[in-house]
């Protein structure tokens, strides 16, 4: 099953149900929001679902076109935001370009920062930053919409509690990231508003690529339609959705609607190019002593999305410019 919101007069969009081949919608009588679907899943989940076969046998009353310029992200808020880092390859890559060792409690222990939450992106909205001397970058990332899981949930429990999947371009801002973290308190300014796919699914959606911990497709990247990366989201991943959220979990529970990201995709292999400009730096860095890459400017162009093995979309397609902030416009 598909589902998407899109934009209308209220913080929290319509939510509509959205046709595998991402042409034709329909709004769903029963329920407004995602949020509301999510905090009563079980009753909601098989309504949606017979309203979702119905769309694709062309049966649905009311459908229209679907637009995805017209969406918010899948959710445009949401009561939490946790975003791990589970290539641990692409941590390895960030502090080798400077020069410092790796702990070995990174291959064992999750990496997990509490992003914000308040103000998602859209999926084709664009990136207002003040200067690009923050150092403007993407980061392409998948990531997990739960139910309620509880306290110490283990793996096992939390991978039943995922519901549905998304891609994200989690913004960074590079230059503004070293100091944040030099005061021993974590990110906050350098993680902007993040922007999810126009579609999120349902795991079964992903057939044998979703095994119920991993992805096995690759998420493509571009940057000014020249390709930047497509490294596969099942390979190198040391820390699945699963033993994230469950992670995420340890010391509270996670209400419905908690959204949990992956982190930065990033294969060992380099052929398979890169999900952010950081990792291009850090490789210039390794080969020739420093960075050639620039980060985002104003005017680029940042698009992800994932394919099925047919080449056909599955989450539709994130696609922002960036454009200098203007606090009167």
């Amino acid at each position: 099953m598909k589902l998407a919101t899109l934009k209308d007069d209220s913080r929290d969009g319509q939510l509509v149900v959205v046709s595998r081949d991402l042409t034709r919608a329909v709004k769903p009588g029963f329920v407004k929001t995602m949020q509301a679907a999510l905090d009563d899943w079980d009753n909601f989940k098989p309504q949606l679902e017979l309203l979702y076969a119905d769309l694709n046998e062309g049966k649905a009353n009311d459908a229209f076109e679907f637009d995805q310029a017209a969406c918010e992200s899948p959710l445009p808020r949401a009561y939490q935001w946790a975003d791990g880092s589970a290539y641990v390859n692409h941590v390895e890559l960030v502090r080798k370009a400077r020069g410092a060792e790796m702990p070995e409690t990174f291959w064992t222990d999750p990496l997990m920062y509490q992003g914000g939450s308040d103000t998602f992106l859209g999926p084709r909205e664009k990136i207002k930053m003040a200067s690009e001397e923050y150092g403007i970058d993407m980061e392409a990332e998948v990531a997990v919409i739960t139910g309620d899981v509880p306290m110490d949930a283990t793996p096992e429990q939390a991978e039943k509690e995922i519901r549905l999947l998304m891609t994200v371009n989690d913004v960074s801002l590079r230059n503004l990231i070293p100091g944040e973290l030099a005061k021993g308190f974590g990110f906050f300014q350098a993680k902007p508003s993040s922007a999810f796919s126009p579609v999120a699914v349902t795991p079964d959606e992903l057939g044998d690529k979703w095994d119920g911990k991993k992805v096995y497709l690759p998420l493509v990247t571009h940057l000014n339609e020249n390709l930047l990366g497509k490294p596969d989201c099942g390979v190198d991943m040391v820390f699945d959705f699963p033993t994230l959220v469950a992670h995420a979990a340890k010391t509270r529970p996670l209400s419905a609607g908690t959204i949990v990201g992956s982190g930065t995709i990033s294969n060992k292999d380099q052929s398979t190019g890169s999900s952010c400009l950081a990792e291009v730096r850090m490789l210039e860095i390794i080969a020739n002593g420093k960075p050639t890459t620039p980060f985002m400017q104003f005017g680029d162009r940042v698009t992800i999305e994932m394919f099925d093995s047919n080449g056909d979309s599955i989450f539709g397609q994130i696609n922002q410019v960036v454009e200098k902030y203007d606090p009167k416009a």
